[in-house]
């Protein structure tokens, strides 16, 4: 997805999702579809500010080289999407891709879920004029966003994440076997649970994700926290447990949960769940860079490499896809005083190790690390896999400031990665 543009800037992640241009926020939509994985994406083509929301698409076979695709919704004065097209999923609705997703008809908070259909390899779409669900009716509910379809026990199910600047947070369900009638069946799981609410305090729980992995169910939420009168992205929490869903109710019992990602610029992920395995994608924000920055460079926001989910011993594992070494290239020759030289690279780490920018003798530490470690960098994107949960972090090189490693030779393989 890089053009001649972007090779001129060396934070510009070239070998993760993200457009030439514009604003990037949460996956949406991921899918596969007659053997083409599809990431969706909330867009702004226009600017790199989160305004006028649509879906931007890329699309790709093997994971590793993506394909721009044309904006699959965009918003429509007059309709009930006319201030935005904001996150969802889709669902392959009887040979029919279908997404499902919040509409927003103005800037209050009155978030509906619209439904659109699109043909087989996902380039046209027909957007719906009808809501499925409308705005929340209970007084204890201002916000409804983002719902996420799902099958369990060959039943199609929704659910939204919910909560009130001033309350808080719950997940909704609907039983959906008919996406045109959407069926409520009460509060999935709410703050009263005691796990829950240790492991995910919020006012709001949005982005959620519900999925099977062997005999247990994951449910994956995203913290928004309000602050006074402002709001916080206060990370994305897992919880592992049981589901009951049948067709007047739909409930999750969790037994376990705990952080999906460590890192401070991870947020919003969406899973898609296959026969095989689970994959998912989350949303890297920037950060250190001044709003004066980011309008220069023309872009901001990022989505990760995408990342296969597990739960082993109650616990979600998370590691990079197993494709991503496919973008390994040569090994390079690097000692800790001499800087990296390529924006984009893999450290395989057995000892300690650290990642390093470099400018006139002063050093940041970005990461470190000390055992086993997969480090990727992609520009200013940081992923960083260990035996516990992922970091993802953003830092930024630059002509006068490079990337360095501090490891010993025999701790750490550093590969070139590229297409």
């Amino acid at each position: 997805m890089r053009s001649r543009v972007s090779a001129a800037d060396p934070t510009f992640p070239a070998l993760h999702i993200r457009p030439e241009r514009g604003w990037l926020n949460d996956p949406n939509g991921v899918c596969r579809i007659d053997g083409r994985y599809h990431v969706f994406f909330q867009f702004n083509p226009d600017s790199p500010r989160h305004d006028a929301i649509q879906w931007g698409h890329a699309s790709s076979t093997d994971l590793l080289s993506w394909r721009s695709e044309p904006v699959a919704l965009h918003p429509r004065p007059g309709e009930l999407d006319a201030a935005g097209c904001w996150s969802g999923s889709v669902t392959d609705d009887h040979g029919v891709p279908t997404a499902v997703y919040s509409a927003v008809p103005d800037h209050a908070h009155n978030a509906q879920v619209v439904l659109a259909r699109s043909d087989r390899r996902l380039l046209e779409w027909q957007q719906g004029t009808v809501a499925v669900v409308g705005p929340p009716t209970d007084p204890a509910i201002s916000d409804v966003r983002d719902p996420f379809v799902f099958i369990a026990g060959g039943h199609r199910y929704a659910i939204q994440g919910a909560g009130h600047p001033e309350g808080r947070p719950q997940i909704l369900a609907y039983g959906c076997d008919d996406l045109s009638a959407w069926t409520p069946l009460g509060a999935l799981l709410t703050f009263d649970d005691p796990i829950a609410a240790r492991t995910a305090p919020a006012q709001i729980w949005e982005c959620p994700n519900l999925l099977q992995l062997g005999n247990r169910w994951l449910l994956i939420i995203s913290l928004w926290q309000w602050s006074g009168t402002t709001h916080v992205l206060a990370g994305v929490r897992y919880l592992i447990g049981d589901l009951h869903a049948g067709p007047t109710r739909c409930s999750f019992v969790p037994t376990s949960g705990g952080a999906v990602d460590d890192g401070p610029t991870f947020y919003a992920p969406q899973v898609l769940a296959l026969p095989d395995r689970a994959l998912m994608w989350g949303w890297a924000w920037e950060q250190g860079r001044t709003e004066e920055q980011i309008d220069l460079a023309g872009w901001a926001g990022v989505l990760t490499f995408p990342r296969e989910l597990s739960i082993v011993d109650d616990r979600l594992v998370t590691r990079p896809a197993t494709e991503l070494v496919g973008l390994r290239r040569e090994q390079l020759s690097w000692s800790s005083k001499v800087g990296i030289g390529v924006v984009a690279f893999e450290i395989e780490a057995s000892g300690p190790v650290s990642l390093v920018l470099v400018e006139e003798g002063r050093e940041d530490v970005v990461v470190r690390v000390d055992g086993v470690a997969r480090i990727f960098v992609d520009g200013s994107l940081v992923e960083v896999f260990t035996a516990g949960p992922p970091f993802t972090t953003r830092a930024y090189p630059s002509a006068d400031r490079s990337w360095t490693v501090r490891a010993e030779p025999t701790d750490a393989v550093v590969w070139r990665l590229g297409l």
